[in-house]
């Protein structure tokens, strides 16, 4: 047998690698588009919760994407808590393989793609379902992935204003105190969601709630807004649906069951199902369905995270790690 190697990338290496706003949207928008025209498999995500008192669970995602000519496993922790220990709030490790033969082909440190992919799918969302004058965002919640919402929204948009919240004072401080010297720009801190969201363009909630509670109020979203809620536990309305002219989702296996997500509920009131579901952002993007139509249409656009999102991005990094003589090859067999 030829001896097999895995490429390996950690931390530090995907931060050398710096990869750009364009260069992280092109990836996330191919494997979409791969979607969309039905050259991938996607599994449904599964759940592993060790234990109630540990406050977090792990997330494992499978997928295939044809045009890259490789399949991936990503296991990736959620715990709430870890901002006691200085810990972000998600570690992960990404697993791509051969999909002909199963051989392993690479290693990547995915804490920061599943940040990246995240808000990389947050803002295609946008792209295609957002108002193209959208000049004012308001984004609830300050861990990993709300960063890269930020940044590569206004990457496409350049907003005229930007306002966040956080549940804990000190952490929506630092993630606008970040935001405004990466983006050199003014960043709006309110004490309050309704303050945050309220009138705005496009609302993206993430936040991180230990159970299931309405805190984003339906009548707060003003006609014509696109709205992103993907929190792991619910903070919006019941009737939030119903204000809304297209609900779109990434991946309708993935939303219409689990346990967790922002629109849980929805999915068992009847209100989010295959009658009343527009279409998936990938059949968007390839070109088969709809996207925002005119101005007036109100959106919302629910993700759970697609592991072909992490593929691709891990592809990518793969591609310019080589070119670049990043990262390390480890011997396997």
């Amino acid at each position: 047998m030829k001896p097999i190697y895995i490429d390996y990338l950690n931390a530090l290496d995907i931060d050398a690698l710096a990869l750009t706003d364009a260069e992280i949207l092109a990836a996330i928008e191919t494997s979409l588009a791969a979607q969309g025209n039905g050259e991938t498999v996607i599994e449904p995500r599964v759940h592993l919760e060790p234990n109630a008192s540990f406050h977090g669970h792990f997330n494992v995602l499978r997928g295939y994407v044809a045009p890259l000519n490789l399949a991936g496993v990503k296991i990736v922790g959620d715990f709430v808590d870890n901002y006691k220990l200085n810990y972000p709030s998600e570690f992960g490790v990404l697993n791509l393989f051969d999909p002909r033969t199963g051989a392993p082909r690479a290693i990547l440190d995915a804490t920061v793609i599943t940040d990246m992919r995240t808000g990389a799918i947050t803002a295609l969302g946008a792209k295609y379902l957002a108002r193209k004058n959208s000049k004012i965002l308001g984004h609830i919640g300050a861990r990993g992935t709300a960063y890269w919402n930020v940044r590569l929204l206004d990457h496409l948009y350049n907003f005229d204003e930007i306002r966040v919240h956080s549940r804990r004072p000190e952490s929506r401080n630092a993630f606008a105190e970040k935001l405004s010297h990466d983006l050199g720009k003014k960043i709006v801190v309110t004490d309050d969601w309704r303050s945050c969201v309220e009138g705005t363009d496009i609302v993206v909630e993430a936040s991180r709630l230990p159970e299931p509670h309405p805190m984003l109020k339906t009548e707060w979203i003003k006609p014509g807004a696109f709205v992103v809620p993907y929190g792991t536990m619910s903070a919006v309305e019941l009737s939030l649906t119903d204000i809304m002219d297209k609900l779109v989702v990434d991946d309708w296996g993935q939303c219409k069951g689990g346990k967790f997500g922002s629109l849980r509920a929805h999915v068992e009131a009847g209100k989010l199902s295959e009658q009343t579901l527009h279409a998936e952002l990938g059949q968007i993007v390839a070109g088969h369905k709809s996207g925002r139509e005119n101005d007036g249409e109100t959106i919302l656009f629910w993700h759970r995270g697609l592991s072909l999102s992490d593929i691709a991005l891990g592809y990518a990094m793969l591609e310019k790690a080589k070119a670049s003589n990043i990262g390390q090859r480890l011997r396997f067999a």
